[in-house]
């Protein structure tokens, strides 16, 4: 008997053992649904897919996905918003008392990144690429790589016409991906003016690589209209005037819709679209809509509320500013609501709706106000130009224009909300919420996390 039992243990101690292997095989097998990144960017097809990637990548909330118009109108509002809600992280950035520890700060720098790094795969691999697409694939590739460096310059860094751009820190340029633990870098701040050159090269390649139409995707047009954001940023008129006319010209089939609202709360594209971020209800993120929006239409409590003071930058008549008290008509195309105690843009109402970046009327208006500084008549007059956008919001055509002022409050009106209030402050000199335009607590801190672990980086001033 006692043989017996000796045996039975040593029939059990083999079988744990052969289960121990077996399992420790099965635990080795590769997972079928497991790309290496060598694998990830091996032929086009792959490659592709990495590129559709880095489309998704800045469709996150704290990108095009909404966060990077959002924060700069709170930043900008200058009294004319009111942060309401209880997330104390999107109040620091709307009463300029940023922490470097804030995760929304952390989450633009790191989502930024997380898209150059993407891409940067995507052109390290380009020769992969079917040569037929090989222009295309690249020239979106490196769009998306200039607008996020664009993006983060102009948050985490002195404006260009802040001091000298040639030594003001900006942020790190990265041009190589990152695959692996051992191919981590730490790289420094470039200056804000390398940093900009680096934008402009990459933008001005990608429009000539670009098709005219590509669907939802980047186009000549949305290069064009990225590197006209980007000249008049750092006070080059004549390349904002240029680039401008160009994404105007290589608008394919796109033109100004006939009515204002008819720009939003839309599922597919306009013809005023320039580049979206496409939203469903399968995918996609607009935390435009999340917090300007309220609960009766799939949001929050309306975090974000229209002050009076912003109502009064609109002329009588101005179909930009019209209010109604009743947002459950199906009929509903006014500008703006009032709807628990305060009013609210509409512009951003609905759920599942796309995300805009670029459209068409900005573009006029920044061919006007880059010709109106150089007295030039490039594509057409400042007044035209102004004017166009005037009567399609129901307003009457200005006899002359005599200030750029003029032109700086058509944009307000015509771009309100949608992603311009602390940028155009800066490039106007304007005063915010009591601050300089130049104030420290205007630019966002570079990350309290980014810092521990690249020790090559520096704090901004007043952080």
């Amino acid at each position: 008997m006692r043989h017996m039992k000796l045996k039975n243990k040593l029939f059990g101690l083999l079988a744990l053992s052969l289960l121990a292997v077996s399992c420790k095989k099965e635990l080795e097998l590769k997972d079928p649904q497991f790309l290496s990144p060598q694998d990830a960017v091996a032929n086009d097809a792959n490659i592709k897919k990495v590129l559709l990637g880095a489309y998704d990548a800045i469709s996150s909330g704290n990108l095009y996905g909404g966060n990077l118009q959002l924060f700069a109108d709170l930043m900008g509002s200058d009294g004319e918003l009111s942060w309401v809600g209880t997330f104390n992280t999107y109040r620091e950035v709307w009463g300029k008392s940023l922490l470097t520890t804030n995760p929304n700060v952390s989450g633009m720098w790191g989502a930024g990144y997380n898209a150059i790094n993407i891409v940067n795969s995507v052109l390290a691999n380009i020769g992969k690429v079917n040569t037929a697409d090989q222009n295309r694939v690249k020239g979106e590739a490196l769009f998306i790589r200039g607008a996020m460096h664009f993006e983060l310059v102009r948050f985490y860094a002195k404006d260009y016409t802040d001091g000298n751009p040639a030594t003001n820190p900006g942020i790190p340029v990265v041009k190589t991906p990152t695959n692996s633990t051992d191919e981590i870098t730490k790289p420094s701040r470039n200056s804000v003016q390398d940093v900009y050159n680096a934008v402009i090269a990459d933008l001005t390649e990608a429009e000539n690589l670009l098709p005219l139409e590509n669907g939802v995707y980047a186009t000549k047009s949305a290069a064009a209209a990225i590197l006209s954001r980007v000249y008049l940023q750092k006070a080059d008129y004549a390349g904002a005037r240029d680039a401008a006319n160009r994404g105007i010209q290589n608008a394919k089939n796109k033109g100004l819709l006939a009515n204002f609202m008819d720009n939003f709360n839309q599922s597919t594209n306009t013809p005023e679209d320039i580049f979206a971020i496409q939203v469903s209800d399968q995918d996609g993120t607009n935390n435009l809509q999340l917090f300007y929006s309220v609960s009766i239409f799939g949001a929050r409590d309306g975090d974000v509320e229209v002050n009076q003071k912003h109502l009064n930058l609109y002329q009588a008549g101005d179909e930009r500013a019209t209010v109604t008290d009743d947002p459950d008509l199906p009929d509903f195309n006014t500008a703006f609501y009032f709807k628990f105690g305060a009013f609210r843009t509409t512009k951003f109402r609905d759920l599942y709706t796309n995300v805009k970046v670029v459209r068409l009327a900005e573009l006029y208006l920044t061919r006007a106000e880059a010709n109106y500084r150089l007295g030039t008549t490039v594509g057409a007059t400042p007044l035209n130009d102004v004017n166009l956008i005037r009567r399609r919001a129901g307003l009457g055509n200005l006899a002359a224009i005599t200030s750029v002022d003029q032109i700086y409050l058509e944009r307000r009106r015509e771009l309100a909300f949608e992603g311009f209030g602390i940028h155009d402050a800066k490039r106007f000199k304007r005063t915010i919420d009591g601050l300089p335009w130049n104030d420290n607590k205007l630019v966002f801190p570079i990350p309290f996390r980014e810092l521990n672990a690249n020790s090559s980086l520096t704090q901004n001033p007043g952080y």
